[in-house]
Formats: structure tokens, C-alpha cells, sequence
């Protein structure tokens, strides 16, 4: 039944307590963090530069006291969707890019050095995503973190932004992921049951899995939208009327550790940013 465990690959959305360093961080301190990781990975065209931020991710795991088994696995749902990244950029970009050397090339499919790095630029950087997001839901309670983000946001509310409903939706939908993985777990456990065949498509043939999960679709957003209309009624059974004039139960403050982590995450930002980072082709000239 293994190929039915949606849910044991889902790292987004989840929390798991641990009495850890990155635990015990400021909400805010990971948020900001978080996104300068992000931009580091989004503002450099070097994969070595990319490798070293990846690296950097796994540092953070092994300080968040995470089973790190269980956060590499979480790459698994989104390996459908970096096999078609990779499909899509072979196909589509090979002609676009300039390179010296042709390795491969059949009617408008041409494969380069340059593409190649391209491709596996584009495939770190989604591994990359995933990993600091994952980290973010893994170490911080959503009641957490609506509230880090209601206070970094807070300037916006002068203009009119309803910020505290904002980072409410934006933690419901991080937090509705595992949902959804259980319910498509538990719906195909019982279309199974009733001599459903769903197969034992390989990773590599994401047309297999695509067509196997078809008979899904339906049943998972039908109870999706069952879940999110019990959610709307227990809001509206609790009085829920928005943030305006709501008070915490616990307040947020800053220590020597938090500005510690800020510091390094901006030092690796620019590190990234600014520095002349090589490109494979410069260690590998014969590409």
C-alpha cells in the first residue's frame, strides 16, 4: 500500500516540535530569513553559487534537529513537476540559448552546454524553493506564523491592505496542503478497495502516474471544498470578523539570536548576489 502514502512525502504545511536553536528563532527572524534565502536563490545565474545556498539548507535542518530522512523525502511530490520543467526547457529553449558546442540535435530539439546548465540552474533553484519553505511550516506553528507576517506587513495596512486576513489565507493554503494529501490518500485507498487500479507507475514516467491519478481529481476537490466550507462555518461558530481590533496572547521580541540569523542570511544574500561566482563552463572549458 506504500504507493497510496501521499501524505508521509508532504513536508509544506507541516510542523514538527522540536526543542532546537531555529525553533526558538523570532517568527520573523525565519520569515526574513527565508526570504533572503530565496532571493539569494533567485538572483544568481551560477548552479555552483545555487549548490552552496542548498548546502547551506541542509545546515539549517541538521541545527533544526528535523529527521532529515523525512525533509530530503519531501522533494518527492514535486519530482512530476521537475521532471516537466526539465522536458519543457529541452524542448523549447535549446535553439534560444547561443553555445559553441552541440551535443545533440534533431529537428528543433538541440541540446548544449548551456542549456544543460540552464536545466540544471532551473531544477536547484525549485529543489532549493521547496527546502525553504519546507523548513519555514516544519519549525514554526501557523498561529505563529499569521502573526510574523501580520507584523512585517503592517506599514501596508495605511494603505488600505487587509494584511492580518492576507497572512491568514496565505497560512491556510500552506496548511491545506497536507490536507489535501490526505484526502487524496484516503480517496484512493478507497477507490482501490473497490478494485481500482492505480498501478506501479516508475518516477521517471510522470504520464503513467498522471493517468493513474485521474479518477482522483474529482472526489479530492469535491472533499476539498467540503473541508473548506466546515472551516468557513467553525470561523463564522467563533465570531470571526477579521483582525481588526484583535489582541495576541503572546508578543514577539527580538534577541541576540535572531539578529545573529538576520545578519548571516543577508551575508549569504550578497555573498550570492555580488560575488563573480563561476559558471561550470569555466571550470569545465571542455563543455
Amino acid at each position: 500500500m506504500s504507493e497510496f502514502e501521499f501524505l508521509r512525502n508532504v513536508t509544506i504545511g507541516q510542523y514538527i516540535p522540536e526543542d532546537s536553536i531555529i525553533h526558538r528563532l523570532d517568527t520573523r527572524t525565519k520569515l526574513i530569513g527565508a526570504l533572503l534565502f530565496a532571493l539569494a536563490v533567485s538572483s544568481t545565474r551560477s548552479v555552483i553559487a545555487t549548490v552552496l545556498v542548498l548546502a547551506l539548507l541542509m545546515g539549517v535542518i541538521v541545527l533544526s534537529k528535523l529527521p532529515i530522512l523525512y525533509v530530503l523525502r519531501g522533494l518527492l511530490p514535486g519530482l512530476p513537476f521537475l521532471i516537466f520543467l526539465f522536458a519543457m526547457q529541452i524542448l523549447f529553449q535549446g535553439g534560444n540559448i547561443p553555445c559553441g558546442v552541440t551535443w545533440f540535435e534533431w529537428w528543433f530539439v538541440r541540446i548544449t552546454p548551456c542549456l544543460a546548465e540552464l536545466v540544471v540552474l532551473g531544477m536547484l533553484r525549485v529543489v532549493a524553493f521547496l527546502y525553504i519553505v519546507s523548513l519555514l511550516t516544519l519549525t514554526t506553528t501557523s498561529s505563529y506564523l499569521t502573526h510574523g507576517i501580520e507584523i512585517l506587513l503592517a506599514p501596508l495596512q495605511r494603505i488600505g491592505l487587509p494584511v492580518h486576513e492576507f497572512a491568514l489565507a496565505n497560512m491556510i493554503a500552506l496548511r491545506f496542503i497536507p490536507t489535501l494529501a490526505e484526502e487524496l490518500e484516503r480517496t484512493a485507498k478507497a477507490q482501490a478497495s473497490r478494485g481500482g487500479d492505480f498501478g506501479n507507475a516508475p518516477w521517471y514516467r510522470p504520464d503513467i502516474m498522471a493517468r493513474a491519478r485521474l479518477p482522483l481529481i474529482i472526489p479530492l476537490f469535491v472533499n476539498a471544498l467540503r473541508r473548506a466550507e466546515d472551516l468557513v462555518l467553525a470561523m463564522e461558530a467563533r465570531s470571526y470578523v477579521g483582525g481588526k481590533g484583535r489582541t495576541k496572547f503572546v508578543e514577539l521580541h527580538f534577541g541576540a539570536a535572531d539578529w545573529v540569523a538576520i545578519a548571516l542570511s543577508l551575508l549569504v544574500w550578497l555573498a550570492v548576489w555580488l560575488l563573480p561566482w563561476p559558471t561550470l563552463r569555466t571550470w569545465f572549458p571542455y563543455l
